[in-house]
């Protein structure tokens, strides 16, 4: 296994296993996060205060008054090797609603636009990002955005060339081959297609994002009615220390 180790600060260090978005890469890295989670839960790697995952490599941040670089570095060394064809964690499967088009303002204004540019008509283009089920590859970005793909290649096009300096929440949006869910109202360069009701993150979950690296993702097209419905009973679901687990469909469904 080819990897690198590099410094990123006085404070943390990031494995590094390749340059690109792979499923390949996404396994070994979500394998080296497992293994060291379960050497930290059996009290190894002493000072070590998180573990940050990526598409391609792995951020270890720790306490440098408890420990440093040299002092852990034989243990990540060891977890690299141990983790090597290890499986990854079977996550959850969601089916989230989405309102596409610009029914819903200004959350799907792109829809007619990206339809053009991928030469299909916007029916098309809704049918086949419905089409498809997600992997959760990563969060990051915002508290709760996941990036997931793949998507289509038929859709895959680069991101805005002027971003917006304000996304709604619950935006549906495209680039590249990924989709995700704007969990905030944000600036955001991506191509917006629809919107989601469903809460994302909150602070009173006991896992605060709903969705996690390793979950597997479906849409389900909704009209403006059902998904004015949704919203309504949704707006407590932040304030409820439970996450909305009916839109859960198979995999572990562990009330997080």
């Amino acid at each position: 296994m080819t990897f690198r180790i590099l410094n990123a600060g006085d404070t943390a260090l990031t494995i590094e296993f390749g340059d690109r978005v792979d499923r390949r890469l996404l396994a070994t890295v979500a394998a080296l996060d497992e293994a060291l989670a379960q050497a930290i839960g059996k009290g190894g790697l002493h000072g070590v205060v998180e573990t940050v995952p990526t598409f391609r490599s792995l951020t270890v941040i720790y306490d440098p008054l408890l420990t440093s670089r040299a002092e852990i570095e034989p243990a990540i060394r060891a977890a690299i090797s141990s983790s090597a064809g290890a499986s990854r964690r079977v996550g959850r499967q969601w089916q989230l609603p989405v309102c596409y088009g610009d029914q819903i303002a200004g959350c799907g204004p792109d829809l007619a636009d990206l339809a053009v540019a991928c030469g299909l008509p916007p029916a098309e283009v809704i049918r086949l990002h419905a089409s498809c089920t997600y992997e959760v590859y990563m969060l990051g970005f915002l508290p709760g955005f996941a990036f997931m793909g793949d998507l289509p290649a038929v859709l895959s096009r680069p991101r805005r060339s002027e971003p917006r300096l304000r996304v709604p929440a619950g935006s549906v949006a495209t680039a590249g081959t990924l989709t995700a869910i704007y969990p905030w109202p944000s600036p955001g360069g991506w191509h917006l297609i629809g919107a989601c009701p469903v809460p994302l993150f909150s602070a009173a979950w006991q896992q605060a994002a709903l969705l996690l690296p390793g979950d597997r993702v479906s849409f389900r097209a909704v009209g403006e009615a059902e998904y004015a419905s949704l919203v309504a009973e949704q707006e407590t679901t932040r304030r409820s220390p439970l996450p909305p687990i009916s839109f859960l469909v198979g995999g572990d469904q562990t009330v997080r």
